[in-house]
C-alpha cells in the first residue's frame, strides 16, 4: 500500500482531504502543527479523530519559530477581523510564509517515512487572500519538492480548484461528521460565526441546505 503525508490541521478541509485519502486507499500519515495558532483547538480535533481512525499523527511544536513569523492575527495579539475573505481586512490573517515552512517539513517527513507525496487542504476560496494557497504556488512547491532530496515527493493541493461548498459536499457524501472539525480563527468555546472563517464555513453549509452541526456564539 502507497504511503502519503497529509497535512491535518483539524479543520473541515482538511479532515474532508484525509478522509479522501483513506477512501482512495493510501496509506496515511497525518501530520499537525503547532506554530502559536490562536485557534488551537484545532489541534484537539486532530488528536480526536486520528485517535478514533486509528491512524498514524504526529503533532509538531513549532512555536519556538513563532516570533519569526509576527504580523499575523492568527499569532499576534490583534483582534481577527470579521467579515468574509474576499475584504481586504483578512490579509490579516496571513501568517508570513507559513505553508512553505509546514510543507517543507512535510516532505522531510514524507522522506523518511518513505511516503509519496504529501497532501495539504488548499482550496480555491483561498486564493485571493493567501499567496501559498495559489496554483504556482502548489506547483512551484510539487517542483522543489521532486528534486530536494534524493527521494522524489510530490506536493499535491486535491482541492486546488474546489469551492468550500465542493469540499463539504464531498464530505457529506461520505456522510462525515464535522462536529469533530474546528473552523473558527478565535480559540473560544465556541465558533464565533463572523470572522472570514466561520463566514466561508457557514455559507457552504448554507448552499447545501444543511445546519452546521458547531454550536456558534450567534444561532445561525
Amino acid at each position: 500500500m502507497s504511503r502519503i503525508v497529509v497535512i491535518y490541521s483539524g479543520g473541515m478541509d482538511s479532515y474532508t482531504l484525509l478522509h479522501r485519502a483513506l477512501a482512495e486507499g493510501w496509506r496515511v500519515h497525518a501530520l499537525s502543527f503547532d506554530y502559536g495558532q490562536r485557534h488551537a483547538r484545532e489541534l484537539d480535533c486532530a488528536r480526536a479523530v486520528t485517535r478514533e481512525l486509528g491512524i498514524d499523527h504526529e503533532v509538531v511544536d513549532i512555536t519556538g519559530i513563532q516570533g519569526l513569523l509576527a504580523g499575523s492575527a492568527l499569532t499576534d495579539s490583534e483582534p481577527v477581523p470579521e467579515g468574509h475573505y474576499e475584504e481586504a481586512t483578512m490579509k490579516a490573517t496571513v501568517v508570513p510564509n507559513r505553508n512553505m515552512i509546514l510543507l517543507s517539513l512535510a516532505i522531510g517527513h514524507a522522506v523518511s517515512r518513505g511516503a509519496e507525496a504529501v497532501w495539504y487542504g488548499a482550496h480555491g476560496g483561498d486564493h485571493a487572500i493567501y499567496p501559498d494557497c495559489r496554483p504556482e504556488f502548489i506547483e512551484q512547491m510539487d517542483r522543489v519538492a521532486r528534486v530536494a532530496n534524493y527521494e522524489a515527493v510530490r506536493v499535491a493541493a486535491p482541492f486546488m480548484h474546489f469551492t468550500k461548498g465542493q469540499i463539504l459536499g464531498e464530505g457529506l457524501a461520505m456522510d462525515l461528521d464535522y462536529s469533530r472539525t474546528w473552523t473558527c480563527y478565535n480559540g473560544r468555546t465556541l465558533a464565533c460565526g463572523r470572522c472570514g472563517a466561520c463566514t466561508e464555513r457557514l455559507e457552504a453549509f448554507a448552499a447545501h441546505g444543511v445546519t452546521d452541526p458547531l454550536p456558534y456564539e450567534d444561532a445561525h
